[in-house]
């Protein structure tokens, strides 16, 4: 059994991303690690992070984003494809730049893989999510959150990435262009086998002005230079209210610590109090959505209502005793 694990980037150290410590987290139950690198910016040095990894099961594959031909955060998809074509394993583990997997899951992972390979019914594993909000002690299970998402596939020709690259679908057939990529005609959810496996995302958990710069990046992917520069004014991200969201007190992924010993924008953060009422209110704070994640999370089991669920669970498999 061979594992692939692929990922895409750019400009990954101007946007304060733990690119180097989202591969690591990987990259023991990975036999090869293929990169697909855009073309970084000459003050970003997203390149130099990878090599600092010295691992020779590394191949970065550089490539353009096309974000003409690839709107409205499609051009997220095109490039994990990118790295998906390159990969030559039995099952290929996805990981955006910005997640990370605890170590004591990986032996667990491994095994699923292993016991499944020769069962063409399951195309791929699904991870539950912790996502991390304003720094590395408060995080979301909030609805609007999804709470889970495949991020290990099987390698198979038809098995795609879809929309912004959030999962996979398995296509009838697929010709790489933007409807590919957005339509849910001629595809179908994958189906998985769910593991007691997290994934820790760290997408919101870098400093105010970094958040601000990704804002940015990702509103300008989806609609454009002008409609950001209207849209996006504020120089310093707003995260709220940290007492508004759930505290974390467990353990992070031993590839973080490094990362997280840089925190240092405490100071920046709102502890308590009410949300600024000039500041559209986020996810988290809106009426509709405290409703719900009450309802979720006293009387659901956690469980999301409501929510798109990308993929089809056949069955689930302990990866640990200590989920």
């Amino acid at each position: 059994m061979k594992i692939s694990g692929f990922t895409f980037i750019k400009n990954g150290t101007k946007l304060y991303i733990p690119l180097r410590e989202a591969i690591e987290s990987v990259l023991p139950i990975c036999d090869e690690f293929i990169v697909a690198m855009g073309d970084n910016d000459e003050d970003d040095f997203t390149e130099e992070e990878i090599r600092k990894i010295d691992s020779d099961k590394i191949k970065i594959v550089r490539t353009t984003w096309d974000r003409e031909a690839y709107p409205k955060n499609t051009v997220f998809a095109r490039e994990t494809d990118k790295a998906l074509d390159e990969c030559t394993g039995d099952w290929l583990f996805y990981i955006q730049c910005d997640e990370a997997v605890h170590e004591k899951y990986l032996e667990g992972i491994r095994h699923a893989c292993q016991k499944y390979l020769n069962d063409e019914r399951v195309e791929g594993f699904l991870f539950q999510y912790k996502h991390f909000w304003g720094d590395f002690w408060h995080y979301h299970k909030s609805h609007g959150w999804y709470p889970k998402e495949v991020r290990i596939i099987r390698n198979h020709p038809q098995i795609h990435s879809w929309r912004d690259a959030q999962g996979f679908r398995f296509y009838d057939e697929f010709n790489y262009t933007y409807d590919d990529y957005r339509e849910k005609v001629n595809n179908r959810k994958l189906r998985v086998i769910e593991l007691n496996a997290e994934v820790f995302h760290y997408g919101y958990a870098r400093p105010p002005d970094f958040m601000t710069r990704k804002r940015k990046s990702n509103y300008t992917s989806y609609h454009g230079e002008e409609q950001t520069k209207k849209a996006i004014t504020e120089k310093i991200f707003d995260y709220g209210p940290m007492d508004k969201v759930y505290r974390f007190d467990g353990e992070h992924p031993a590839v973080m610590k490094d990362w997280i010993s840089k925190f240092d924008w405490a100071d920046l953060l709102q502890k308590t109090g009410k949300r600024d009422p000039h500041r559209p209110p986020h996810k988290h704070e809106k009426f509709k959505n405290r409703v719900l994640t009450f309802i979720e999370q006293n009387f659901l089991g956690g469980n999301h209502i409501f929510t798109r669920k990308n993929y089809v669970i056949i069955g689930r498999f302990p990866v640990t005793s200590d989920p």
